[in-house]
């Protein structure tokens, strides 16, 4: 790993190569010790209180047991795969889970494409009376909720620091609104981009890890009610997934608005202080 003294100028040759944010997708991505070093600048730009990690499918069971360091559930163990992302966000370890490891037939594997949801799910039965007052609502939710076409053996979660997943097919990371709208400023400094995200309400896993697997896209989620009770995420955290290219596009603009003085934590200057002085060096000889 080079100094830290060295990083801005390896960062900016990184994005450069990737061509940009509008190139992202016709260029290769950043390989495994990349993608560490950008979580560990991001870690430190961000103040993360846990570790960026990252996810990747796998056609086989085979395949996905080459993975280093691999993790598998007991046998017989089910999770929600929320619990899983919080194992390798809090604790740092890389599991892998087929079919067998999620609650069958359910929204966990049919987000990730391990499944196609049967039709206790898909006909809105599950969710009637529950998250939805009618049928026809639940069978809505699930109509228009972002999945992985099912034809994935197995996924892997893993912290990016670990460099085991070469290259993971997304990167993923909590942060509050703060840090979040810090971050998606860093992906729009170089080549603007207005985002739209999306909200599915409950599962909303669909719209953090599934469309950004589905998409190879940023996408922001407010987690759910299920990722708070299941997998313990705080009621500040916010979830962005998005490809590796994508994580070293933001960086690079991140370390370019910190220049600006434009950085986290955000210091707050007061409701009834002059803003223009507190924007003096931001915007420098330009009034």
């Amino acid at each position: 790993m080079a100094p830290r003294t060295e990083w801005p100028t390896r960062l900016t040759g990184l994005a450069r190569r990737l061509g940009g944010s509008r190139d992202i997708a016709d260029a290769a991505p950043p390989d495994a010790k990349q993608v560490a070093e950008l979580a560990r600048q991001l870690t430190e730009l961000l103040r993360l209180r846990t570790l960026p990690f990252g996810m990747k499918l796998y056609e086989s069971a085979e395949e996905m047991a080459k993975v280093p360091g691999l993790r598998r559930p007991p046998e017989g163990r089910k999770f929600s795969t929320c619990q899983l992302v919080t194992q390798a966000r809090i604790a740092g370890f890389t599991l892998g889970i087929t079919l067998d490891n999620v609650p069958g037939f359910s929204n966990c594997g049919g987000v990730i494409g391990l499944n196609e949801p049967s039709e206790l799910y898909l006909s809105g039965r599950k969710f009637e009376g529950v998250w939805f007052e009618n049928r026809e609502a639940a069978a809505l939710h699930q109509a228009q909720m972002p999945r992985v076409p099912a034809r994935y053996a197995g996924l892997v979660v893993s912290p990016l620091r670990s460099a085991r997943l070469d290259p993971p097919d997304i990167c993923l990371f909590y942060a509050n609104p703060a840090q979040m709208i810090l971050f998606i400023n860093g992906l729009q400094w170089k080549t603007y981009r207005r985002f739209d995200f999306s909200i599915t309400g409950e599962s909303a896993c669909a719209d953090s890890w599934g469309r950004a697997l589905r998409d190879r896209a940023p996408c922001l989620s407010i987690p759910c009610y299920a990722e708070r009770r299941y997998g313990g995420v705080s009621d500040d955290e916010m979830l962005m997934a998005l490809p590796p290219a994508d994580l070293a596009v933001a960086i690079e603009g991140l370390l370019g608005l910190s220049k600006a003085g434009l950085r986290y934590p955000i210091m707050p200057y007061g409701p009834q202080a002059d803003p223009g002085e507190g924007m003096a060096k931001s915007y420098a000889g330009k009034v």
